[in-house]
C-alpha cells in the first residue's frame, strides 16, 4: 500500500476528484490511503495566520514555515523515514514525469506540500523536504491541482490499482514511446473503419502494426523522446525511412 499525505491550506478542493472512480476503488481496497491535512490547523493564534509579508519588501504574501513544520512533526512518516519522501509542489522544481511517477511508487509513504500565495519560506525547501517538483512550465495559483495530478499518476502503478496489469506498461511514456491509436465496436461508423489488421486475430501483425504506429506518433508529435528509449534494430530502420519521407 502506498500512503499519501497531503499538506493544504484549502484540504476541501481534493474531496471530490480524490474519491471518485478508480482512486475510491484503490482506497476502498486498501491499495492506498489518502489523508487531507489542513496546514492551518497547526499555526498559531486566534485567525490562524499561515502567511506574512516577506522580509525585505515585496509583492505578495509568503507561507510561514511554523505550520508546514508542526503539520510535518504531527506525521506518522517521522518513524519510517527510509520508506518515506517528503515533497514541495513549486514551479521550482524538478518537472514531473512518468519516469518520476515510477520512482515514487516504490514509496510506501508519499507527503505531497502545496504551496499557496507568493511563495513559501525558503527554509521549508532547504530543512523540511526531500524534493522538489514541478508539473509543467506555467503557474497555477497554488501546489493543490499538482498534487492531485502527481497522487492519480503513481497510483495507477501501484499493484491491483489498474484492473489489467499491463495497461499502465503499455501506456505512453511507460515503453518510452507515445502510445499506438486505440479502436473499438463498431467496426465501422460514419464510413470510418478500424484497421484490418486489428480485426484480423493475428496477434503477432497486431502487436508489430502497434509498434510502428507507436514510433510514427512519437516520430511526429514528440520526436524528443526517441533519443532517451531504446530502439530495436527494426525500430531504426522504420524511423529511417519516415525521416526519408519526412525529408522528401
Amino acid at each position: 500500500m502506498v500512503c499519501f499525505d497531503i499538506l493544504s491550506i484549502f484540504p476541501e478542493m481534493f474531496e471530490s476528484p480524490l474519491n471518485s472512480s478508480i482512486l475510491k476503488k484503490a482506497q476502498e481496497k486498501g491499495l492506498i490511503q489518502i489523508n487531507l491535512h489542513n496546514i492551518r490547523n497547526h499555526a498559531k493564534g486566534k485567525h490562524r495566520i499561515t502567511d506574512d509579508a516577506p522580509y525585505g519588501g515585496g509583492v505578495g504574501m509568503v507561507m510561514k514555515i511554523e505550520p508546514i513544520d508542526r503539520a510535518l512533526s504531527s506525521l506518522s512518516y517521522c518513524h519510517d523515514k527510509e520508506h518515506t519522501v517528503v515533497i514541495l509542489l513549486t514551479p521550482q522544481g524538478q518537472t514531473f514525469n512518468q519516469k518520476i511517477a515510477e520512482e515514487l511508487s516504490g514509496y510506501s509513504h508519499i507527503v505531497l506540500i502545496c504551496g499557496h500565495y507568493e511563495g513559501i519560506d525558503e527554509r521549508v525547501r532547504l530543512h523540511l523536504v526531500d524534493r522538489e517538483i514541478s508539473i509543467g512550465d506555467y503557474i497555477l495559483m497554488g501546489g493543490e491541482i499538482s498534487a492531485m495530478a502527481m497522487v492519480e499518476a503513481v497510483s495507477r502503478l501501484v499493484p491491483g490499482v489498474l484492473g489489467n496489469c499491463a495497461s499502465s506498461i503499455s501506456d505512453s511514456f511507460s515503453m518510452g514511446l507515445l502510445e499506438y491509436p486505440q479502436y473499438t465496436r463498431p467496426a465501422k461508423y460514419k464510413g470510418w473503419k478500424v484497421p484490418d489488421v486489428l480485426l484480423s486475430g493475428h496477434h503477432q501483425e497486431i502487436e508489430d502494426w502497434r509498434r510502428e504506429e507507436a514510433l510514427k506518433r512519437t516520430f511526429h508529435r514528440r520526436p524528443d523522446l526517441l533519443e532517451k528509449t531504446t530502439l530495436l534494430k527494426e525500430d531504426k530502420q522504420k524511423l529511417k525511412k519516415l525521416l526519408t519521407e519526412k525529408m522528401s
